[in-house]
């Protein structure tokens, strides 16, 4: 969904090398399904989508937590979902604040993309406030 811009966030951090595991753009659908576990029956822009791809960030990355973006950002509609449609998931191995999030922004692909990176971290920041993440670090995905 974000090309690479949400991990390009998460790197330019202060101490990033600390803490940030890696990333993986998987823009293809069949690379969602191959690598980061996407099930075969499941739309690749949805919240299950998300999800996977954030327990798939989790394990390949042998992380902690990762956050998973997913999502169109146009200017044609995708799996079913109008440009705009976005879906985020940061997932610990909890069920604390692993719900995914669905989204919809206003604007052209490049403000869908850029607003996406915000509310991902956005997300992460808050999941961090909560209990119970160790320091392995967070992973991007999407």
């Amino acid at each position: 969904m974000t090309g690479g811009a949400l991990c390009a966030a998460l790197a330019a951090a202060e101490s990033s090398s600390e803490w940030f595991r890696g990333g993986l753009v998987a823009y293809a659908n069949d690379l969602m399904h191959a690598v980061l576990d996407v099930p075969e029956d499941q739309p690749v822009v949805s919240a299950g989508a998300a999800q996977a791809m954030g327990a798939g960030a989790r394990t390949l990355f042998n992380a902690d937590l990762s956050v998973a973006v997913t999502g169109v950002g146009g200017p044609q509609p995708q799996s079913g979902q109008e440009p705009g449609t976005v879906f985020l998931a940061v997932v610990d191995g909890s069920d604390a604040g692993s719900e995914p999030e669905h989204r919809w922004f206003d604007g052209d692909p490049a403000q869908v993309c850029a607003a996406t990176v915000i509310a991902a971290l956005e997300l992460l920041v808050d999941r961090l406030r909560l209990p119970a993440v160790t320091s392995s670090g967070p992973v991007g995905s999407g």
